[in-house]
């Protein structure tokens, strides 16, 4: 069984742009739908040449493409699906994120080199249905969206140490359960088990009196009406150390139809956050180098400690023996030691009995249900500016999600529109070290002198930069008195060296409301 890797950042991707925006600002691993068979039909999506070309780029820096094949077929489908699965499986990508258990086992017949990831569609909530999938070949849950912090530390104690937990972080929330919805359908005709919701959740609804026809009455005291099943955006990064420390493998960012500014900003500060988590907690020095094993806080029912965190009144419903014993081996590869005090040879030693459950000496003083506790640490401090990254993409109110029941998510009654805070400007084509330093942008709003905007940049918080009063140029070198023409070649001087691709953004003069 492998050793847990690092937490992984797993960004969105419409199309092949977005999927290597995504690799260049950091993701380990993107996830990105083909041009069928998907649950997103409105991003463009990639051909089989695009996932070649995405998987090749994606290896030679260190991450890993996975493709969304996880609608809900119906009969006609299965043997297009099934001639699909060898091709997609040719051109170099890592896993399938499925829902269907039919589809899950013609891909293990067809490509069994492919790994198995069971969507979110599949609404696990519970460790005994990740048990049961890991039997089948599945190597990674993505939880249901209805999980709390608990659920993900109970499901994290109970099965294989090489089976991973995926979890959302970011991004729109669905009303429905995990994404499970007819109500598109029943409107529509569009079938969002397809791919092709129309998100009815989000219009706008009032009451008609059935003997007052066209006299419409707000369900909410507002004048234009109200919004019934309007989700709030999912927003975890200041909470980032509490889903690992609950044993969450891969903190996955929702947004395949966003743009690609938002798929960059969202994955840097996410992945900033994550290397924050790993130098804080110890993991790693400042420049990435491990300094220890990387392991989650959550105790297992086998761990020397368990008998005696299991006392304590935060500990509640989890059985001794509800370990998972399933399968065969070591289950102890991943180390529980924390960096201040490794685990003792012999304890180590004693524990690589697989899945061995613990005696009645070890539980003693337990109660007959005992929840596994996650281990105590300190917070995990993140920078003004990290934290200020989500308010500077288009959303709507953030919310938790459910991870903490008390602050559960609600939905937004009086409005879909998205905030825009922020728009970009501008993104950099190139940059020279001449006249003390130029950029080349292909504009995308008005810029003027005087104005102040930021370079996004990967890995590093963004560079705060005031255009000057002169300097400005078009594509012809010629001087100009502001940059008021969209999708146009420009430069301007730049004294600082800046990459390749990044956004360039402005805060908008006021903030807006944009439907999408």
């Amino acid at each position: 069984m492998r050793a847990r890797r690092r937490p992984e950042v797993l960004a969105p991707a419409g199309n092949l742009r977005g999927l290597k925006t995504a690799v260049d600002y950091g993701a380990d691993a993107v996830y990105c739908g083909g041009k069928a068979f998907g649950m997103r039909s409105a991003p463009r999506n990639l051909s089989l040449e695009d996932f070649a070309e995405g998987a090749a780029y994606a290896h030679e820096r260190g991450a890993r493409v996975y493709v969304t094949l996880n609608v809900l077929p119906r009969n006609d489908e299965v043997p297009a699906i099934r001639d699909y699965i060898p091709r997609l499986a040719a051109t170099g990508v890592d896993a399938l994120i499925v829902t269907d258990l039919g589809v899950m086992m013609t891909a293990r017949e067809v490509a069994p080199e492919l790994e198995l990831h069971v969507s979110t569609q599949a609404g696990v909530t519970n460790y005994g249905a990740a048990q049961a999938l890991y039997s089948l070949g599945a190597r990674r849950v993505v939880l249901a969206r209805e999980s709390d912090l608990q659920t993900v530390r109970d499901i994290r104690a109970r099965i294989p140490a090489d089976m991973d937990i995926e979890c959302f972080v970011h991004g729109a929330m669905c009303m429905a359960f995990s994404g499970r919805c007819l109500f598109s359908n029943y409107l529509t005709g569009r079938d969002g088990n397809h791919g092709e919701c129309a998100q009815p959740c989000r219009w706008k609804y009032a009451i008609v009196e059935q003997k007052r026809p066209g006299e419409y009455f707000p369900i909410e005291q507002t004048k234009d009406g109200a919004y019934l099943f309007n989700s709030q955006d999912m927003n975890m990064l200041a909470h980032v150390d509490d889903l690992i420390d609950s044993g969450a493998t891969s903190l996955k960012i929702e947004g395949r139809s966003k743009s690609a500014y938002y798929i960059a900003a969202m994955t840097n500060a996410y992945k900033t956050a994550v290397d924050e988590y790993m130098r804080q907690r110890g993991f790693e020095d400042a420049d990435g180098h491990e300094l220890a094993p990387f392991h989650d806080r959550v105790v297992r029912a086998d761990d020397p400690d368990f008998a005696a965190l299991a006392a304590r009144p935060d500990a509640v419903t989890l059985r001794a023996d509800d370990a998972f014993s399933g399968v065969p081996g070591d289950a102890d590869d991943v180390t529980e030691e924390t960096p201040a005090s490794p685990e003792p040879a012999a304890a180590r030693a004693t524990r690589r009995k697989a899945n061995r459950a613990p005696s009645a000496a070890e539980t003693a003083g337990a109660a007959p249900f005992v929840h596994a506790p996650v281990r105590p640490a300190p917070p995990v401090t993140l920078p003004d500016w990290l934290l200020a990254e989500p308010g500077k993409v288009s959303h709507r109110d953030y919310s938790t999600g459910f991870y903490y029941p008390e602050h559960k998510v609600t939905q937004n009654t009086d409005r879909s529109a998205y905030f825009r805070d922020w728009l970009v400007v501008g993104e950099v084509i190139s940059w020279s070290p001449q006249e003390g330093g130029r950029v080349t942008i292909m504009s995308r709003n008005k810029i003027e002198p005087g104005q102040a905007v930021e370079f996004l940049l990967p890995g590093d918080p963004p560079m705060a930069y005031t255009v000057p009063d002169s300097g400005l140029r078009d594509a012809d070198g010629l001087p100009v008195a502001e940059i008021n023409n969209p999708a146009h070649v420009f430069s301007l001087p730049c004294p600082r060296e800046v990459p390749v691709n990044a956004a360039i953004r402005s805060r908008t003069k006021r903030p807006t409301l944009k439907a999408e």
